[in-house]
């Protein structure tokens, strides 16, 4: 099968690193046998009109920018691309990739599969409150999407439901939570004591992975370190990742008088990720309950099991059925819970070990890349007689 994917992001750029749902799912389509096209839309102009091979996927790069003039040129490119693909896949609702590949799809009547794996438009409110009319555009594009297009995939159960009140038929709607690379995300021995060493380490580790972005929640960790201190001394905590609110957090760090245990790594390649995951003794997932953690299936909570770790999580959106019984669920926005979550696993070394083993288990029977594909290449089997390749 030939597949036309499209992201509207920077597949190579560290400030958008959600572009690895796709990267991943296209390099699954390669192992099953299937040739892949991958349009992004990169950060810097100096990339656009790159193309490239990377694992054996075709990657193009077309512009962001605002105007017609380069619209219109996009949807020519991507008309041109959809006369060689089966399928056209696309990911979020951003009007500069969605628009040419709904337009590429009626005007060379092949199907059309969107990937809706965020709430976009309550992202984009938590950050723009005051930016009303892009963000109703991105709204009404959002709502508008489901209706219209071939078969659709989400990655939780709430974005089911609601893709359901828009109207999609439920025949046409297939999970695809995020997944983990086994490979990649796997228990090495080999790895143990790297990052303890670099960061001179003799304490037990509790390990919170993500972008320091709002809608993150890492101040709950901050604060949960401050309650598990007053307890025990033996423990530092490591923060692995960047963002914008990077300051405000370490701030908030010395406010807590826990400055003195935390680390804050910055950015972390990815491909480097599973050195600190190996040296956590445990990993911890915080939420609140709002829109946007529900419709989310955090891709470090998959992560964190590949890596046969002890998970304390906030009990939200997809959490529990991701986690299905092999970690510690806590109450969400509550920093005690959250504490108590993390006392329970220091106190009991053996639930820990134990609960990883199964975590490992979940991983590869149900959450990986893979299996994501797979259901993938289901959805775009129920297409209504156009896909006529498999």
């Amino acid at each position: 099968m030939n597949i036309l994917m499209m992201h509207p992001h920077d597949l190579y750029s560290p400030s958008e690193p959600w572009t690895i749902r796709i990267k991943n799912i296209a390099y699954e389509f390669i192992k099953k046998g299937h040739s892949v096209k991958l349009v992004y839309f990169p950060l810097d102009g100096k990339n656009v009109n790159r193309k490239m091979l990377d694992n054996g996927i075709q990657i193009i790069a077309l512009s962001r920018r605002l105007g017609t003039f380069i619209l219109l040129r996009n949807i020519r490119e991507i008309v041109r691309l959809a006369e060689w693909s089966d399928i056209i896949h696309f990911q979020k609702c951003y009007y500069y990739a969605a628009l040419p590949a709904l337009i590429a799809a009626w005007i060379k009547n092949k199907p059309v599969h969107y990937d809706w794996d965020d709430w976009e438009t309550k992202i984009f409110y938590y950050s723009n409150p005051k930016q009303r009319i892009v963000g109703e555009f991105l709204n009404i594009f959002e709502k508008l999407i489901p209706k219209i297009v071939d078969t659709v995939s989400v990655s939780s159960g709430h974005l089911r439901r609601a893709c359901l009140r828009l109207g999609g038929p439920p025949e046409n709607i297939f999970p695809a939570p995020v997944g983990a690379d086994l490979q990649r995300f796997r228990p090495n021995e080999s790895l143990l004591g790297k990052v303890k060493k670099k960061y001179n380490i003799n304490n037990n580790l509790v390990l919170y992975l993500g972008q320091l972005h709002g809608g993150q929640y890492a101040e709950l960790f901050i604060k949960a370190a401050h309650i598990v201190l007053n307890h025990r001394g033996d423990v530092n905590f490591m923060i692995v990742g960047d963002g914008y609110r990077a300051m405000e957090l370490k701030e908030l760090a010395v406010r807590e008088n826990v400055d003195n245990f935390f680390i804050f790594t910055g950015h972390v390649p990815h491909e480097e990720v599973p050195d600190y995951i190996t040296d956590a003794d445990i990993c911890v997932a915080c939420f609140e309950d709002n829109d946007i953690t529900r419709c989310k299936s955090p891709l470090k909570i998959v992560e964190y099991m590949a890596m046969g770790k002890a998970v304390v999580a906030s009990n939200v959106g997809e959490v529990r059925n991701m986690l299905g019984g092999v970690g510690i669920l806590v109450k969400p926005g509550d920093a005690y819970s959250l504490a108590q979550g993390v006392l329970r696993l220091l106190d009991n070394r053996a639930l820990g070990l134990n609960l990883g083993k199964f975590a490992r288990q979940r991983a590869e029977k149900k959450y990986n890349w893979s299996k994501t594909a797979s259901n993938l290449l289901t959805a775009y089997k129920k297409t209504d007689g156009k896909l006529v390749k498999q």
